[in-house]
């Protein structure tokens, strides 16, 4: 009898120690994502926050959702405003965005919200560290052809709507530096010089903020410059 009780208070102080270590577990990994939210899935997203393992969730759930991309906005401090809705049919535009204090030139373009925070990531993780590390001078402004464009894929009557035609899209040919110099996809693309590493570090570093990513190696039609669109593709996107 003396044995059964034994062996009966050793299951239970078995189950309890491995409670007890469970309980500590879970307390000691909730810490570790408090502390580190861009690996957090239930954490908002930041943009001041480095990329993580549940930033891709966090920036494909802002693709389909406006709100959600303002709120990301606000919460990560980025200067924007939100402007009347604009265009009918297919090229309405009931998500207009605007960077405040984007370095685009000529000018700011209206875009969709997804656009806008993408735009900002790139900036941040991918053109800045890399004109920096590779060219030796800081970003001064971005170059670029136009977000909005109410026409088809190509301008072929049959082709399926361009993501241009909601300005859920922003086309990128040039980059100057603080020094002056100016970088381009047409001229710089090819080689390996500073230039076209350069361009291949911010070509590679837009896949992650972006759903679509196309470049001078997708077709003749994007030798000039770069695509980027939000299109909702899930996790993993299309970069070429």
């Amino acid at each position: 009898m003396k044995r059964l009780r034994g062996a009966r208070l050793s299951r239970i102080d078995h189950l309890a120690f491995s409670a007890l270590l469970l309980a500590a577990l879970v307390l000691a990994a909730k810490g570790w994502l408090d502390a580190h939210p861009q690996h957090n899935p239930w954490a908002p997203l930041d943009l001041r926050d480095p990329p993580g393992w549940a930033t891709q969730a966090k920036i494909a759930a802002m693709r389909s959702d406006a709100a959600i991309c303002r709120g990301v906005l606000e919460r990560s401090e980025i200067a924007f405003e939100t402007l009347d809705p604009a265009g009918e049919g297919a090229c309405a535009r009931t998500d207009r965005t605007l960077l405040s204090q984007a370095p685009l030139r000529p000018n700011v373009p209206p875009t969709t919200c997804a656009v806008a925070a993408g735009v900002e990531i790139w900036l941040r993780d991918a053109v800045r560290p890399a004109a920096q590390e590779e060219l030796g001078a800081p970003l001064a402004s971005i170059e670029h052809y136009g977000a909005y464009s109410c026409r088809r894929m190509y301008s072929r009557d049959d082709a399926p709507w361009s993501e241009h035609a909601t300005g859920n899209a922003i086309d990128v040919a040039a980059f100057v530096l603080e020094d002056g110099r100016r970088i381009t996809v047409l001229r710089d693309w090819d080689g390996d010089d500073a230039e076209a590493r350069f361009l291949r570090r911010v070509r590679d570093g837009a896949c992650g903020p972006f759903g679509t990513v196309l470049g001078p190696e997708y077709n003749a039609a994007h030798r000039d410059h770069f695509h980027f669109d939000q299109a909702a593709r899930g996790l993993g996107g299309v970069c070429r």
